[in-house]
This record gives C-alpha cells, sequence and structure tokens, in this order.
C-alpha cells in the first residue's frame, strides 16, 4: 500500500511540474464558448488571429479598478467595437443576451395578461349567477381553479423573466466585467 502511496505521489509531482510552466491559449468560438489549450495548433485556424496566450503568473496581478482609473475615480474604457469582457465577448453578445431576456419578459407578461383576463371574465360570470343548476355551476368552478392555477404559474414565470432582467444580467455583466451600457436598448 506504501508503495501505491509513494508512486501516486510522484506521479502527481511530475505532472504539476509539467504544468506548471506551460502556456494556456484561450480563444472564444462563435457560439461565445470560451476554450483554453496549452498547444497552439490545437487552436483552429480561423480562431488563431483572436487567441490570447496566458502565461502562468509570476507575481500577483494588480486589481484592475487601481490601474484603470483616471483622475477623478473613473474607469477608462476603450471603444465598444474593441471592448471585451474577461471571456472575449464583445457588445453584440451581451445585447443578445439582453434582447432574449427582454423577449422573454416581454412574452411572460403576455401570457400573465391573457390569464388573469381569463380568470377575471369567468369570476365575473360566476358573481352574475347566469347559471342556476348545479352542474354548470360545479363546471364553472373547476374552470376557476384551472384558470386560477395558470394565473399563478404565470406570475411565477413573470417575476422569474424580471429577476434575470433586473437582477442576474447586470450581475453576470459586472462579474465578467462587460460594459452595463450593452444591455440597454440601442437608442
Amino acid at each position: 500500500m506504501k508503495r501505491w502511496c509513494w508512486l501516486i505521489f510522484m506521479v502527481s509531482s511530475f505532472v504539476a511540474s509539467q504544468v506548471n510552466g506551460q502556456e494556456i491559449y484561450r480563444w472564444v468560438d462563435e457560439k461565445g464558448i470560451l476554450h483554453f489549450v496549452d498547444d497552439l495548433t490545437q487552436v483552429p485556424e480561423k480562431y488563431r488571429d483572436q487567441f490570447q496566450k496566458k502565461e502562468p503568473p509570476k507575481e500577483p496581478i494588480p486589481s484592475p479598478s487601481a490601474s484603470s482609473q483616471g483622475e477623478e475615480g473613473k474607469i477608462e474604457s476603450e471603444p465598444s467595437s474593441v471592448q471585451k469582457d474577461l471571456y472575449g465577448r464583445g457588445e453584440d453578445w451581451w445585447r443578445a443576451k439582453a434582447k432574449e431576456a427582454n423577449d422573454k419578459l416581454q412574452s411572460a407578461q403576455k401570457n400573465y395578461d391573457s390569464a388573469y383576463q381569463t380568470w377575471k371574465a369567468k369570476e365575473q360570470q360566476r358573481e352574475e349567477g347566469t347559471s342556476k343548476s348545479h352542474g354548470p355551476r360545479k363546471r364553472l368552478g373547476s374552470e376557476i381553479d384551472k384558470l386560477e392555477e395558470k394565473v399563478k404559474e404565470s406570475q411565477k414565470e413573470l417575476e422569474e423573466a424580471k429577476e434575470v432582467v433586473e437582477k442576474v444580467l447586470p450581475k453576470q455583466a459586472e462579474d465578467y466585467k462587460a460594459d452595463p451600457n450593452w444591455l440597454k436598448p440601442k437608442e
């Protein structure tokens, strides 16, 4: 058993020493997926002009807020055509993501409004009491119960979509150092 432990220790030490000094190449494909490789030949030809070569840091990296701030404490930014987030995604990617989230929010709002209006109409129909026999009133009550569930589901979807647009996406943009203006519609 001790021999196996010793062998595992030696192999892992060897692998760690081999990895420690290597260069790492990073690129983002057309779908926005981030790739890392340690061999330049593994980077596809069409991405070789945009890959980034990373070497293990020899010293701690200073925080970007300390080195990129101007006189008044404002962060100086590059033009939006060149600026990218930490993963190499640019303005177009973030705008598409924001549009998708806003479209989902609008769809959820329409679904909620529709379900709510239908439910309200059935409630009003029950209150007016147009049907006096037991069978139709029972069916109407069953329909109202189902519509009430649908309204609750639609409301939940609406709240989740609002959360993404108002909190999740801005937080992601902040975390990935993307320009927050990319989340706003173009004027």
